[in-house]
């Protein structure tokens, strides 16, 4: 998405410019057509972004979330039955006290932020006549979220991007990047191409590059697919469309489609060792399975309901959780990365940035924090992975103990809270 955003954006600042997309697998086959297809800016995080940049520049991110909605909503309600546009808003819900407080602090950080911001606080019983679920404690409403297809998306920038007259090489890999003195020359199997520009939009595979792999962990994020359960849907009382989402660290998320099914994902999945890309990254059994038990967690009426389909892959979680952009050579190549597991919104935002910076424009992408911020480094390799998944164990540990009405035990929570203590966002409670 990002890639093909930024296709357009160059297309639109500069008609005369010469674009060419190319990509080693089709076009959505990875992260952009893969992910539960949730689509909203930051006023959800609003909390964490504020933590992480302080309220004047937390303000700009939030304002930037909004116009990536504002556009995308636009492009997408052109043709909202081809892409499965469904402009609902989200729930997002507490079912322990741990995430009531999580709760509590959005709203509190929502309204430092604006004096009507797009979230509607919802009582237990207003949240239960939304969406019928023993485990709703309370919840929040935000309005300015919507859900999509994400492939259908990617099929439908694809056909904006050729309308624009951009090439598009589809299984074609770049093998070899090289720089002349006057501009670059992409080597791939068929042949090359010469730019004075390149941008590198490809997801966890950038932690090749020592710019992105200080300040990203590669994570894992799964989902599960049920089977039609249109008269369930109706007894849930979930017939708008909206999404959920709950208030854990690794939260599950949910949507339904079109034809009654049910979508819940899971950001628990394992994390990778620097940029690798391992089976347990795309075919993990436990993460799978979490998944599930998440979605009859949240649902019982669903226990019995058949899972039809269960996919997976890698995530690029940055070290505060916001993607960030820059130039990985002092000249020319530029790159978009950590998305955290948000990037439908942020792709968007990722095409003006990158664009702004391809053209060497100074406006308000190329000043905003998404390039402009301190960006807390991360542990080196092994240590990221191995306290990584310490810590990821510790947390989802602690956070199964809290649905039961339990803590988790004192040495998890002590190595849950260390991302906090040593002054890291990643993985913080």
């Amino acid at each position: 998405m990002t890639g093909l955003w930024s296709a357009l954006a160059l297309r639109e600042r500069s008609p005369d410019l010469d674009v060419v997309v190319v990509e080693s697998d089709l076009c959505g086959g990875q992260a952009s057509g893969k992910n539960g297809g949730i689509v909203h800016g930051y006023w959800n995080s609003c909390a964490r972004v504020i933590d992480a940049l302080g309220p004047t520049q937390a303000r700009a991110v939030m304002q930037m979330g909004s116009v990536a909605q504002s556009q995308i909503r636009e492009f997408c309600e052109s043709q909202p039955e081809r892409v499965w546009w469904k402009n609902r808003g989200m729930i997002r819900v507490a079912t322990t006290p741990q995430q009531e407080h999580a709760l509590n602090r959005t709203i509190a950080a929502a309204r430092t932020l604006s004096e009507e911001p797009p979230i509607t606080a919802l009582s237990r019983e207003v949240a239960q006549s939304r969406l019928s679920s023993p485990r709703f404690r309370r919840g929040i409403l935000v309005r300015e979220a919507a859900t999509v297809h994400p492939f259908r998306l990617v099929l439908a920038l694809q056909a904006a991007v050729r309308e624009q007259k951009v090439s598009i090489y589809e299984r074609t890999q770049v093998t070899r990047v090289t720089f002349d003195g006057s501009g670059y020359r992409l080597d791939t199997p068929g042949g090359h191409v010469y730019a004075r520009a390149v941008i590198l939009a490809t997801n966890t595979s950038l932690l090749s590059l020592p710019s992105v792999a200080r300040h990203v962990a590669n994570f894992s994020s799964y989902a599960v697919m049920t089977e039609p359960v249109p008269d369930v849907l109706t007894e849930l009382g979930w017939q708008g469309g909206e999404a959920l989402a709950d208030s854990r660290m690794f939260l599950h998320y949910s949507r339904t489609t079109p034809d009654g099914r049910i979508l819940m994902g899971s950001g628990s999945g394992p994390m990778g060792l620097g940029r690798r890309c391992t089976n347990s990254l795309t075919r993990d059994p436990a993460a799978i399975k979490r998944a599930g038990e998440g979605l009859r967690q949240l649902f019982p009426q669903l226990r019995g309901i058949a899972i039809e389909h269960a996919w997976g892959g890698p995530i690029d979680v940055s070290s505060d959780h916001l993607p960030f952009f820059g130039c990985a050579d002092g000249r020319g190549i530029f790159f978009g990365a950590g998305y955290s597991g948000h990037g439908v919104n942020a792709s968007w935002i990722g095409g003006q940035v990158l664009a702004s910076l391809a053209l060497r424009a100074n406006d308000e992408w190329t000043r905003s924090p998404f390039v402009s911020r301190q960006i807390p480094r991360l542990p080196p390799e092994p240590f990221r992975y191995l306290g990584g998944r310490l810590i990821q164990k510790a947390i989802l540990e602690c956070e199964e103990a809290e649905e039961t009405g339990k803590r988790g035990s004192r040495l998890n929570r002590l190595v849950a809270a260390l991302p906090q203590t040593l002054g890291m966002r990643i993985g913080s409670r």
